[in-house]
């Protein structure tokens, strides 16, 4: 029999012999080596810093910071108890254990994951085997998620839980696969179901994402009618926007030139043509400027104006629609966009539209048909976003009788008429109007003037041919020319006073009745214009309430709170 100290010297690791009280009886060389230094007859569990039982005769020890294993078994030797220890490098069991661990941790993390996530995950292996799913399926199917584990598709299927299964659709292609189906509890659901492949190309396993679209379709509904409510908001807020921030020289209070300003704001989003007619002076290109302020095209493009009649017919082809480089003798080397293009995305004005020559009305109706340009000396055309809005004084049906202005060009522009009435036909406004120009000009010249109340009621008697444009001008050389803060009557230009102190003709001479009661009629529609009231009106005119009252009733006019 080999004796005891012989063997342990004999195994190829370190070994240590020790009583059953842990003191070290025996060693061999590998074992000092590894663990020295320790003294004789030391006991074993003062040799390490770790002494952690494992089971199965097995400890895990640390010495001098480093992992190892004691494999120990008890043994009998020449009659006395004993253990023998054999040690070994723990470092890449310790390794396992952390690969065990982040392991571990990571799969926590990913049911974590699987769990929470607001879509159903649903996993099979390659047969169709339920092995994981979330509680997300329960709200999605209103079935527990304990019910699908351990259950294949084709069961689920067959009891009516699934009307297709997309797991075998995807066992079949290799490939995702995205189906959009209804269950059985009527909610319409994307399933999407993706192969996960070993290292031999084979699919292990089948991963389903389950998307509950009937939720998805209501905010989707939900969210359209927000935007629609919040669009009509924003087209309001527009509105009231245009209105606030009407351009301070659009004064009216005329019940006509009211109508028209919102109508204006009503077509103003809508791409149609406009034509507007008047007289001159009236306000047409005034306008034509508030419908480009109101619309969804302020602050895209600009508004560009070009008076038809004031370009000679030889210029204005180039300068409507442009021309290339080198296209005529002096032109530009590198061409010129027309008023077409820099109008893009917003509104060309063409303001005396009647005075376009003939061959020009052929290439504008053009224009008009195919939203297209093309440059003098081009040959290639560009497309233009242009909303385009035309005035003319001019009776443009008597021209096209005459053959002075095409038809079909007509029609083209006369999508959305507005007649603007001439400033005789709407008197309500003359006074706001006035007293729009004097502000005005006394900011522009720094100069303090007031009219007389006689000056007033000649401005509102007055039949101002020459229109708002007219009135502008008077007021302007009233304020420049008269010294006198307050100007009166008597300051009037001499062709205005000539007109306002022209004698009668003997064929317009009237019965002393008739000429009381027209100066009557007269002074009392200037007075229920300016007053509220018959009692303001009485005192004014220096009479009686109910004179006044008898007098309005007898002409038939009414005062601005009984209208």
């Amino acid at each position: 029999m080999i004796p005891l100290r012989d063997w342990v010297e004999a195994v190829p690791f370190p070994v240590i012999v020790t009583d059953t009280t842990g003191i070290i009886q025996c060693h061999n060389a590998m074992f000092a080596k590894t663990f020295q230094p320790f003294a004789a007859k030391e006991n074993i569990r003062n040799l390490f810093q770790q002494w952690e039982e494992r089971g199965n005769h097995l400890l895990s020890i640390e010495f001098q910071g480093a992992p190892y294993l004691l494999l120990y078994h008890p043994i009998v030797n020449e009659g006395q108890d004993m253990v023998v220890y054999v040690a070994a490098d723990g470092s890449h069991i310790k390794l396992l254990q952390q690969k065990i661990t982040e392991l571990d941790k990571l799969n926590r993390e990913l049911d974590a994951i699987i769990e929470n996530s607001y879509d159903a995950i649903y996993i099979t292996d390659n047969q169709g085997t339920t092995l994981k799913t979330n509680s997300a399926i329960e709200r999605i199917t209103g079935i527990p998620k304990e019910y699908y584990i351990g259950k294949n598709t084709r069961d689920l299927m067959q009891r009516g839980i699934l009307k297709e299964s997309v797991t075998f659709k995807v066992l079949e292609q290799r490939r995702p696969v995205t189906v959009v189906q209804s269950n059985f509890a009527g909610k319409e659901t994307l399933m999407t179901g993706t192969p996960v492949f070993n290292e031999e190309g084979e699919i292990e396993k089948v991963v389903t994402n389950i998307r509950d679209l009937s939720e998805l379709n209501q905010l989707c509904h939900e969210l359209n009618k927000a935007l629609e409510l919040n669009d009509q908001y924003r087209k309001e807020l527009e509105k009231l926007k245009t209105k606030a921030c009407r351009d301070p020289d659009v004064i009216v209070e005329s019940r006509r030139m009211r109508e028209i300003y919102d109508m204006a704001d009503r077509i103003a989003d809508f791409d149609a043509t406009v034509l507007i007619l008047g007289e001159t002076g009236v306000g047409k290109d005034l306008l034509a400027r508030h419908i480009y302020r109101a619309s969804s095209r302020f602050g895209k493009g600009e508004f560009v104006k070009v008076n038809c009649g004031a370009i000679p017919h030889n210029l204005l082809e180039t300068e409507l629609f442009g021309y290339e480089a080198g296209a005529f003798t002096g032109a530009s080397r590198s061409g010129k966009p027309g008023l077409f293009e820099l109008a893009h995305e917003g509104v060309l004005f063409l303001d005396e539209v009647g005075e376009l020559p003939l061959a020009l009305q052929v290439k504008l109706l053009r224009v008009l048909q195919d939203k297209q340009v093309q440059r003098v000396g081009g040959t290639r055309p560009k497309s233009v976003d242009v909303r385009l809005i035309a005035a003319t004084n001019r009776n443009l049906k008597e021209m096209v009788q005459k053959g002075t202005f095409r038809e079909d060009l007509y029609y083209r522009l006369n999508v959305i008429p507005i007649a603007i009435p001439p400033l005789r036909e709407r008197r309500e406004d003359i006074l706001p109007l006035v007293q729009y120009f004097l502000k005005h000009f006394q900011e522009k010249y720094q100069i303090d003037r007031e009219f007389s109340r006689e000056l007033k009621e000649f401005f509102y008697q007055y039949h101002w041919p020459g229109n708002v444009r007219e009135l502008s001008n008077l007021v302007e050389r009233l304020v420049l020319i008269v010294p006198a803060t307050c100007i009166t009557l008597d300051d009037l230009p001499s062709e205005y006073r000539q007109k306002e102190e022209q004698p009668l003709s003997t064929a317009k001479i009237k019965s002393l009745k008739e000429a009381i009661e027209s100066a009557e009629r007269e002074m009392l529609t200037i007075a229920v214009e300016k007053f509220n009231s018959t009692y303001k009106i009485a005192e004014e005119l220096g009479t009686s309430q109910a004179t006044i009252v008898r007098k309005l009733k007898k002409y038939r006019l009414q005062t601005a709170s009984r209208k």
